[in-house]
């Protein structure tokens, strides 16, 4: 061997024991926050000095009002926030909600930065977390901000007002009831319930497209141990209950299951599995409970109850059915329900569906969305559906100010979202995106001495606010992207339809617009046009519309011509036959839309029959009665 090929060994070997220790460094990096975070950690505790005055005062404990208080405090802020429970993370630590769903821009990474990514960094990073790390980590940090006070254990009893502008707040605790001055606040709960203690204005549900008892399923988090979790990556190799992928940690697929297993309580059902494994805790968002209102008390209690029940048979299920699942046990059951959603602020921007679909930035953008429009199933017959996944697009701060109260921001799923961009915007890394905007713009409003709402409206301290966020690692850059049909002439009418749920478009943004339109497609989308975006009118006209369902649906398949379009709209909105003039002269549709609609020599597509049901929407929701 010469004496060059004599080195080749030693420096193999210095190259591997180099690669080691730098493997070993970054690793107890990783893990350094994780050890000092837990080693550290004292539960929270309800306080009994309270000053007379603080500079933002958080309600709710749950993420996004961790985010919140403490961007406040770094801000400068001397800050408050209230918890009723007795630890914090609310949905993640007492739902037991820990497989993350993580927002991914146009670039494939994730939008949601900034004090989300310090608490995702101190969890260990992943799709999934412990509970126990969990709340440590939002403890920990709260614990390390000196402007932050915290109180455990603390009910809010009344919001006391000046005029509009939230001005105190009345806690009781262990210590006795207390009157705290605040010179602005943030409501941080799941439901906005400090919001609507301060006279908010908010709707419920799908209120704002017309469907109020919009209920979407809640879900009892199933918590189970004596998982075999070999098996269950063998199991979905065998495609046994269908397509599913098992990584070390998470598992999700398993969806027919939505079919093999029969549930005993009445509007309950498992749907696929998303399952996460820490140590031998084993976590299963699968359980759907329907027709449970999550605003009221004893429905949620009932829910529990009934979820606890079906667990039980659902464990019976898995032991016997599913390879890896014969000596699973329950390991305990979750304090609280996942409520997927209840109210939604009236704000002074709703972000819309359209916002969500387009990809839209906003002058006044505080952070980024970017998750699927997830509407899960209402009732045990239906599956839900996907109204489209977005690149990515910008949440206004207007979004977060509620209409006619001063002196308060709403963060979290019951911001200013309509009930369908909420479908997106509800997951908890975008919520805890606006919760830290909200706490630097608690402080910023205080330096400037404007209200919210001045400031919602004066580009250059929004401009201050975005700049701050900037600094603090948060992501609010401007962007420029395009989306489905942009430009085409039917463009407009697909956001009109997107606003009211009426275009589903699903994870691959494809609205079939060169499919041929049936008359069945018809009557399905013109009776929700109008039931959507003018109840009133639709139960007016049920009985029209009834008859022309029955007309129609002897031969579901067939092909709509232009003729049809125009029999069908003048029966139910002119009263007598007439033709395309007669129903632009009438207002029911453009003479664009028109020229485009019967100029098709063959039958429709879909594109045609989106512009007519767009036309529809726009004429009767200025009409008042026939």
């Amino acid at each position: 061997m010469t004496k060059r090929k004599a080195w080749i060994p030693a420096v193999i070997i210095i190259m591997l024991t180099a690669g080691y220790l730098v493997y070993k460094f970054v690793y107890d990096k990783k893990n350094e926050s994780i050890v000092t975070v837990s080693s550290t950690y004292e539960k929270p505790v309800a306080i009994k000095n309270f000053e007379n005055e603080y500079d933002v005062v958080v309600v709710g404990g749950e993420p996004e009002g961790v985010a919140a208080a403490v961007s406040a405090a770094r801000n400068g802020a001397k800050t408050l926030l209230i918890e009723n429970r007795k630890e914090l993370g609310g949905l993640f630590t007492y739902g037991m909600l820990n497989f993350l769903d993580i927002p991914q821009g146009e670039d494939g990474k994730s939008v949601s930065r900034g004090i989300y990514d310090e608490w995702y960094g101190l969890i260990g990073g992943g799709n999934a977390f412990g509970i126990e790390e969990a709340k440590t980590a939002f403890k920990y940090l709260v614990d390390n901000e000196p402007n932050l006070t915290l109180s455990a254990s603390t009910k809010v009893e009344e919001s006391v007002l000046n005029g509009n502008q939230v001005a105190a707040i009345k806690v009781s605790n262990e210590h006795g009831e207390f009157n705290i001055k605040g010179k602005t606040f943030i409501d941080a709960t799941q439901d906005a319930d400090f919001a609507t203690m301060s006279s908010a204005p908010y709707f419920v549900g799908g209120e704002d497209i017309g469907i109020k008892d919009k209920k979407m399923a809640v879900t009892l988090m199933l918590h189970l141990k004596n998982i075999d979790w070999g098996k269950v990556k063998e199991t979905a190799k065998s495609k046994k209950f269908g397509k599913a992928e098992v990584t070390d940690t998470v598992a999700w697929g398993f969806s027919d299951l939505h079919h093999s297993y029969e549930a005993v309580n009445e509007n309950t059902r498992l749907r696929g599995l998303n399952l996460v494994k820490i140590d031998d805790d084993y976590y299963i968002n699968a359980l759907q409970i329907f027709g449970i209102n999550g605003l009221d008390e004893a429905s949620r209690n009932k829910a529990i109850e009934i979820g606890k029940s079906e667990t039980d048979h659902i464990l019976d299920y898995l032991r016997a059915e599913f390879p890896g699942f014969e000596n699973a046990e329950v390991a305990s059951y979750p304090d609280e329900l996942y409520v997927r959603e209840t109210r939604h602020i009236w704000a002074e921007y709703q972000l819309s569906m359209s916002d969500v679909w387009t990809n839209r930035d906003h002058w006044d953008s505080i952070g980024l969305g970017a998750y699927p429009v997830d509407v899960q199933a209402q009732t045990p017959q239906d599956y839900g559906f996907v109204v489209s996944s977005p690149k990515q697009y910008a949440i206004p701060f207007r979004s977060l100010v509620p209409k006619k109260i001063d002196g308060l921001l709403v963060v979290g799923r019951s911001t200013g979202f309509s009930s369908l961009a909420a479908g997106s915007a509800r997951v908890v890394p975008t919520g805890m995106v606006t919760g830290e905007a909200a706490g630097a713009a608690g402080a910023l409003a205080i330096k400037e001495d404007v209200s919210f709402r001045e400031m919602s409206q004066n580009k250059e301290l929004i401009e201050t606010l975005r700049t701050k966020l900037d600094e603090q690692g948060a992501y609010v850059k401007h962007f420029k992207t395009d989306y489905p049909y942009k430009g085409e002439w039917y463009d407009e009418s697909i956001q009109i339809l997107m606003n009211y749920g009426l275009a589903m478009a699903g994870y691959q943004n494809d609205l079939r617009v060169d499919e041929q339109a049936t008359e069945q497609s018809f009557i399905n989308l013109l009776k929700g046009s109008i039931e959507r975006a003018n109840p009133d009118l639709g139960n007016e006209l049920a009985d029209e519309i009834s008859s022309i369902y029955s007309e129609i649906y002897t031969n579901e398949k067939t092909p709509l011509e232009a003729e049809e379009v125009t029999r069908i709209l003048s029966e139910l909105f002119v009263g007598t036959e007439t033709d395309w003039q007669g129903l632009i002269d009438e207002g029911v549709l453009s003479e664009d839309i028109a020229e485009k609609v019967k100029s098709q020599n063959n039958a429709l597509t879909m594109k045609e029959l989106y512009a007519i049901s767009a036309e529809v929407v726009k004429y009767v929701t200025n009409y008042t009665s026939l």
